[in-house]
């Protein structure tokens, strides 16, 4: 098993954040000083990636990113170029949501003889976007449309074909730059029907929806700008306040 992927099963009753890192939007001089505040903070994961990379950082930031923490980096790949052997695992995503044959397995053909030349952890995901109240990165490039929240049993049943498909985690995404959050109900609906590990992102910007996210069931949480924009809400000393057993 996947050294990352048993540590996320392992470790998930007590709530793990990570923290996502767009290559895209990043300078190597910034990284360093980014680390230094995740390091100090809740997070148990780094995740990097976004929709698009037409410069191909991603290697590069992986790798500034190794020389200052010793958490997980996690790829969270929008295409093939972000691919990256200085990575500790990659989600291979499948947007399940959408009906592009693209991002359900074309892209993942395509990536087949880097993911084996990198040699990387790969841990299969379900991929499932949901109306988060503003058009997302991933629904301009992928050209697919997020589930709606009033659909609930959709949900539930997209992402436990996921299950049923062999995936090892879920991931329900509303997206960067989201209005609002995944809601409650909906995360709760989804983890009463999965026996793998949830993982929520998208909208999460202050600690009562970080806490309602874990409350709600989900085993690992993912912010991205809003972790830049108030750091103090993703402090070890919150977090210990937040753990649910």
């Amino acid at each position: 098993m996947q050294e990352v992927y048993k540590n996320i099963v392992s470790e998930k009753e007590n709530k793990l954040l990570a923290v996502l890192i767009d290559p895209e939007n990043e300078h190597l001089w910034q990284i360093a000083p980014k680390i230094k505040k995740i390091n100090s903070s809740a997070a148990t994961h780094i995740f990097v990636g976004g929709s698009t990379d037409p410069d191909s950082r991603t290697d590069a930031v992986i790798k500034e990113i190794k020389k200052h923490t010793a958490l997980p980096v996690v790829i969270f790949p929008g295409d093939t170029n972000q691919i990256s052997a200085s990575a500790d695992a990659l989600l291979f995503l499948s947007l399940i949501s959408g009906r592009n044959p693209d991002y359900l397995i074309g892209k993942h053909v395509t990536a087949v003889p880097k993911i084996i030349e990198a040699g990387l952890d790969v841990i299969p995901t379900a991929y499932i976007l949901i109306e988060g109240g503003s058009v997302s990165a991933v629904e301009r490039v992928s050209k697919t449309k997020p589930l709606s929240i009033n659909n609930i049993e959709t949900i539930v049943k997209t992402a436990k074909a996921g299950e049923l498909l062999g995936m090892n985690l879920v991931y329900l995404e509303a997206g960067s730059g989201a209005s609002f959050p995944i809601p409650e109900e909906v995360i709760r609906a989804v983890k009463n029907n999965l026996n793998i590990p949830l993982i929520v992102g998208g909208g999460v910007k202050t600690k009562e929806q970080l806490e309602a996210a874990y409350e709600a069931g989900a085993d690992m949480v993912v912010v991205g700008t809003a972790f830049e924009q108030n750091t103090s809400v993703f402090e070890t000393q919150l977090n210990q306040k937040m753990i649910i057993k």
